[in-house]
């Protein structure tokens, strides 16, 4: 990686209105790791199985995820687009500022920057809740009688383990940033390794036999979510939406990669059609082996990939040898959010935009890392975590929260470039033209969509335990952003402290050194 790239875009930040506070130590390679780590398929698709499987079984677990990963992949070339011109850890928010005209930047780029912060902090909020809650599943594949686990865990306890796998987290993004790169460039190889051992076993064992071909890829039952079936079919869709809602959380690395505005964009990109196949080689052999469905629906953990697995393999020491790989894999995807959260806050607070900006965009100059923020946001997760003692839904209030939030962000700046005639993008070295327009109509109206969807809860009726607070944390969220606009930032905020003609003419010099 030529020293010349890393001061171009010091030069580009530096356009931008900032100094560049943080060490460039990813290469290309780690940030697509990364990325992939963030998204972190098949644990992704482990934690939230139960969705499809409810909403409608097989057609929907297989053709959900096909269809919300071609959809993200658009996503994704509409944000990689405009961070190949952006380039900075403001990421979705400081776009949005960019783009939008004039009159309305302030407000557009407030909204923007809150779904993004907000979104940062809840998805990684659901990834270690998940990780809890999959954990007590896996340990219960062991039973003292047919049915029941060996550990029967109180609320309290969950919420302990929950506290733990956080601050597990957090202290190793935090101690040691600096090895962080390598441990994503290991997660991938210890993540193919595991889904060849996952794939091969239980196709292999099948103690209970196999599923023909026209049930995996034909079953569709929605009786037990209770819902229409076209709607619980897209209910179902959250389990795919949650494992691809990472696409821009890696935006906010910009700030540690070389040459940002070309290796971000294409690990964004490349790293949705891994995903895509990766989510399809673990899911495929998990259905053919799938026992009874209202079964798997109706368990108490929410986890049914344990128990299928335990079906297939016959032996609870065989089955948690399979799943050992998911376990540790669970945390590399919630250290990989904690840091990617940090940066994110990190980012909005230098703009003074969250209540007590004056800590939170401060950096650890040891450690490398913006300290205080990833302290607030492990704060925030375990307040949130509390919402478990009164909902054991609050893990579909986490991750439909998160979901939400960072597709708001998303679809912020892809609206302000399209309607703006998408003239910032000429200056980028990632524009694909007509192709970009037509994945930036789509990336919209699947905004339109998810939005009020993951508000809805899996299956009907509704009670108070059931219900799905994912609308009532977003409405919290939004009434603090709101009220807090109004005491500080209608009068105070003025966006990044930047200047468009600048940033334009630090862009093309950094094509042009990128170039030679």
């Amino acid at each position: 990686m030529s020293e010349d790239g890393g001061i171009a875009a010091d030069d580009l930040l530096a356009a931008m209105g900032y100094k560049a506070e943080l060490v460039r130590s990813r290469s290309t390679l780690q940030v697509a790791f990364m990325s992939f780590v963030l998204a972190s398929i098949p644990y992704g698709l482990a934690t939230t199985f139960y969705y499809p499987l409810v909403g409608g079984g097989p057609a929907n677990i297989i053709w959900g995820w096909v269809t919300v990963s071609l959809i993200i992949l658009c996503v994704a070339i509409s944000l990689g687009e405009i961070t190949s011109v952006y380039p900075t850890s403001g990421g979705v928010y400081y776009q949005t500022f960019m783009i939008t005209p004039p009159a309305y930047r302030k407000i557009a780029s407030w909204i923007c920057g809150w779904s993004f912060v907000v979104g940062n902090i809840t998805i990684t909020l659901a990834v270690n809740f998940g990780t809890t809650l999959f954990y007590v599943a896996c340990i219960n594949v062991f039973e003292t009688e047919p049915g029941v686990g060996i550990w029967q865990a109180e609320t309290y306890q969950i919420w302990l383990l929950f506290v733990a796998i956080t601050f597990l987290c957090n202290a190793v993004s935090a101690l040691g940033n600096k090895w962080l790169p390598w441990l994503d460039t290991f997660a991938i190889f210890w993540t193919f390794a595991g889904l060849i051992c996952i794939v091969v076993c239980t196709l292999a064992i099948a103690k209970n036999g196999r599923h023909d071909a026209s049930y995996v890829f034909g079953e569709f039952d929605p009786s037990n979510s209770g819902w229409p079936a076209g709607w619980s079919f897209c209910v179902g869709l959250l389990q795919a939406a949650y494992a691809t809602s990472s696409t821009g959380m890696i935006i906010s690395m910009c700030e540690e990669v070389h040459e940002p505005a070309t290796q971000v964009p294409k690990a964004m990109v490349a790293t949705i059609v891994l995903n895509l196949f990766a989510g399809l080689v673990f899911l495929i052999p998990l259905i053919f082996v799938m026992p009874d469905q209202a079964m798997l629906a109706a368990l108490a953990s929410g986890q049914p990939v344990p128990p299928i697995i335990a079906n297939a393999i016959g032996s609870p020491g065989g089955t948690i040898g399979l799943l050992i790989p998911l376990m540790v894999l669970a945390l590399f995807c919630g250290i990989g959010c904690t840091t990617a959260a940090s940066r994110c806050i990190y980012a909005f607070s230098r703009d003074g935009a969250i209540p007590g900006s004056k800590w939170w965009r401060v950096t650890n100059e040891k450690l490398d890392v913006p300290f205080n923020a990833m302290m607030l946001s492990m704060v925030v997760q375990i307040i949130l975590g509390l919402i478990y003692f009164g909902s054991t839904a609050a893990f579909n209030a986490f991750s439909g929260v998160g979901v939400i939030c960072l597709t708001l962000s998303y679809a912020c700046p892809i609206a302000a470039s399209l309607l703006g005639g998408r003239r910032h993008i000429r200056e980028g070295s990632f524009n694909l033209g007509v192709v970009g327009i037509v994945c930036n109509v789509i990336a919209l109206c699947w905004s339109a969509l998810a939005i009020p969807l993951f508000c809805m809860p899996t299956a009907i009726p509704v009670t108070a335990e059931f219900m799905n607070y994912a609308s009532v944390v977003f409405f919290a969220f939004f009434v603090i952003s709101t009220a807090w606009y109004f005491i500080w930032g209608k009068k105070n905020y003025q966006g990044p402290p930047t200047h468009e003609d600048a940033v334009l003419e630090a862009r093309r010099a950094s094509v042009v050194s990128a170039g030679k």
